[in-house]
């Protein structure tokens, strides 16, 4: 089963490929730098917003770095800035 721990775990990969901190990854993420804090502390997140979450990290992942064996990586798309962003008309 998928959940939570799983998500942060690629989060925490792509920090380490990136060198870029908790709060940057969380706003290019979700538009928010303090949801990925929140995900540590025990809050929550539609399916949607997990499963948009992991896409975006797919379209974004470094080149040279190794997504996590553990999780399968959703099929890259190209990158985008956030998930939670809304087409314009």
């Amino acid at each position: 089963m998928i959940e939570i721990a799983h998500l942060l775990a690629v989060a925490d990969a792509y920090k380490q490929a990136t060198s870029l901190e908790d709060v940057t990854v969380s706003h290019r993420l979700f538009g928010d730098s303090k949801k990925l804090a929140a995900l540590r502390t025990g809050s929550d997140i539609t399916l949607g917003r997990f499963n948009a979450a992991l896409h975006w990290f797919s379209a974004n992942w470094p080149a040279a770095a190794v997504w996590p064996d553990e999780f399968n990586r959703p099929e890259p798309t190209a990158p985008t800035n956030t998930p939670t962003e809304k087409a314009v008309a």
